[in-house]
């Protein structure tokens, strides 16, 4: 009786780990994630930037709310920035700057379950890289006049960018700043910091199926780039403590086609482009100075 009493409570510990780590904090509004912005960097330049706002429907039938961040220049160059855990399309701003400067058009959004999106459980990019890839592909329908088309995304944001690429679409480079290899090895490390027993991660993982229709498994965007040749820079803060640099350098390792492994001294997690503005914007324009340089840009 008393270890069907363990085995019923490990059971019961591992749904409550998996409905927290899924289910998570709450999501932040607009209005939150702007003014976080705002007291980080300078936003001066948002809101007279003309824009553009639709929403996208994904492949579920689920609706993506998207804006446009025009430019001046007319370079036919996009990039489409996917954001954080909590976060929304606001958290994608802190690169955006960069991309307009460079003479790209910027398209954010708000990943499912946040920002102006219907709630929705998070799936730890494998239903999120279905998202983005409608977005892809609404994006090429949408603007006929792409001739450099981009991804860039931060932690969750970049395990999605990461995980489309398995799908081979008309991708031109992506960009992946803190994004983890896999979600076990996020949670696991989690799981020690809170010293909570490591093997209720995999014990977890039906429970990650049940809810999500997903097991842990599935939620592994390293495995994309075993046959992606789309050109990647991995980004990562060199004190992170939340997604360790090692997932980066893991996938640098996995991928086909990558950039050494940038890391940004005494950036914590998701922090590297505010730690290290200029070191950051040289890097990734460096990056792409590299993709274009036969192309006469």
């Amino acid at each position: 009786m008393l270890i069907v009493i363990a085995v019923l409570a490990l059971a019961a510990l591992a749904g409550f780990f998996t409905a927290r780590f899924t289910l998570g904090n709450r999501r932040q509004t607009l209005e939150e994630a702007r003014a976080w912005q705002e007291g980080h960097y300078d936003l001066s330049w948002y809101d007279p930037l003309a824009k553009e706002d639709y929403t996208v429907e994904s492949f579920d039938g689920y609706s993506l709310h998207v804006q446009l961040l025009k430019n001046l220049a007319d370079a036919g160059k996009y990039v489409l920035i996917s954001h954080g855990y909590t976060d929304n399309r606001c958290g994608a701003l802190k690169y955006a700057k960069l991309y307009l400067d460079l003479g790209f058009y910027v398209i954010v959004y708000d990943l499912r379950g946040h920002g102006l999106n219907e709630p929705a459980l998070c799936t730890w990019s494998a239903r999120e890289r279905k998202d983005l890839k409608a977005l892809i592909e609404d994006s090429r329908r949408r603007y006929t006049d792409i001739k450099l088309f981009g991804l860039h995304g931060e932690s969750l944001g970049a395990a999605t960018t990461v995980a489309v690429l398995e799908e081979n679409l008309p991708v031109d480079f992506a960009v992946a700043d803190c994004g983890f290899a896999d979600i076990s090895g996020v949670l696991k490390n989690g799981a020690k910091s809170l010293h909570v027993p490591v093997f209720l991660v995999d014990l977890a993982s039906p429970w990650a199926k049940l809810l999500c229709g997903y097991s842990y498994s599935k939620m592994r965007p390293i495995d994309s780039l075993k046959n992606s040749r789309v050109p990647v820079l991995f980004i990562h803060g060199a004190e992170d403590s939340l997604i360790p640099p090692s997932h980066s350098e893991r996938m640098f390792e996995a991928a086909q086609c990558a950039e050494p492994v940038y890391l940004v001294s005494g950036a914590g997690h998701a922090m590297s482009v505010l730690t290290d503005p200029e070191g950051y914007r040289e890097r990734v324009t460096s990056f792409l100075s590299s993709l274009t340089a036969g192309q006469g840009e």
